[in-house]
């Protein structure tokens, strides 16, 4: 019975050296950090990538290039579709349909636009295609977008993703 009384002790000493360690430092806060994070589907070969960024997280010339106005309550949706295996791939022409709907239930279209970017050194020459559209955010809000894609050979296929915005 005196096994009791020493397990006790030994269980208070290991938690008071245990308290002993820590720093008097007050726990910091975790800290958000917003990278785009890529909602991707796949179908037989071709693959459908998704990412969403606020706007005023893009460098000036990364903005302008896709002409668009750098505003931390607007977001870029960039899509891309690809038919081949990951770094031999290559861009197909697509019709996306998209769209947003926030916490409140609020459906919103986006309209996309196609941006070429031809591929420097290629043989035969290719371009990369890529559909861009911007939707409005007020953060702290979750986003649900909504793709359908249709490929030029009739085929369809839908993506649906979230992301979460906080407010600075």
């Amino acid at each position: 019975m005196r096994t009791m009384p020493r397990l006790t002790a030994a269980l208070a000493l290991a938690c008071t050296l245990a308290l002993a360690g820590c720093g008097d430092d007050a726990p910091k806060p975790a800290r958000i950090i917003e990278t785009p994070q890529e909602a991707v589907s796949r179908s037989g070969d071709v693959t459908v990538r998704a990412n969403v960024v606020r706007t005023d997280l893009l460098n000036e010339t990364m903005a302008r290039g896709y002409g668009i106005a750098r505003d931390e309550g607007t977001v870029l949706l960039l899509v891309s579709v690809r038919r081949g295996p990951d770094g031999q791939d290559v861009a197909i022409p697509a019709k996306i349909d998209a769209s947003v709907t926030d916490l409140q239930g609020r459906r919103r279209s986006i309209a996309l636009r196609e941006l070429r970017t031809d591929v420097p050194g290629a043989t035969p020459p290719q371009a990369l295609i890529d559909y861009i559209g911007t939707a409005e955010v007020h953060a702290p809000d979750t986003l649900r977008f909504d793709l359908g894609i249709e490929r030029e050979d009739g085929a369809r296929s839908t993506l649906q993703f979230t992301r979460e915005f906080v407010a600075d």
